[in-house]
């Protein structure tokens, strides 16, 4: 079973100049040109793009939803069997406690993580 890691960036919200480009389509598809590159050189694959509401504040005490555009980009584990720090759950996800000092996710090909803890955890 292939796992994967996944990144999420925001997309950028406006054209770079560059020389040729003329009209803002043009220098949009340009500057999401260069941010796809410089992470697939990195490594990773893009995977989907996805639009997803947020609440942050608006003033001091009101607060307003604001909608994100976000890329999502994987790139394949280097193992698919849990290794150590690393137990499997009933679905098949492996979950890991050792990277980066939090709890992490790693879906099988074509599965998106669960988010939040087991049902068998508390935290």
């Amino acid at each position: 079973m292939q796992l994967y890691d996944y990144k999420v960036v925001p997309a950028p919200v406006r054209g770079e100049k560059d020389r040729g480009l003329k009209t803002g389509a043009e220098r949009f598809a340009h500057a999401l040109g260069e941010l796809m590159n410089e992470l697939a050189r990195e490594g990773w694959e893009y995977w989907r793009a996805e639009t997803l509401p947020a609440e942050e504040r608006a003033g001091l005490a009101s607060k307003v939803t604001v909608m994100h555009h976000l890329l999502v980009f994987r790139r394949a584990l280097a193992t698919a069997e849990p290794g150590e720090g690393e137990t499997e759950d009933e679905t098949g996800l492996t979950f890991s406690t050792e990277r980066r000092g939090r709890l992490t996710a790693f879906a099988p090909e074509g599965r998106a993580p669960r988010l939040g803890p087991a049902a068998d955890e508390t935290f």
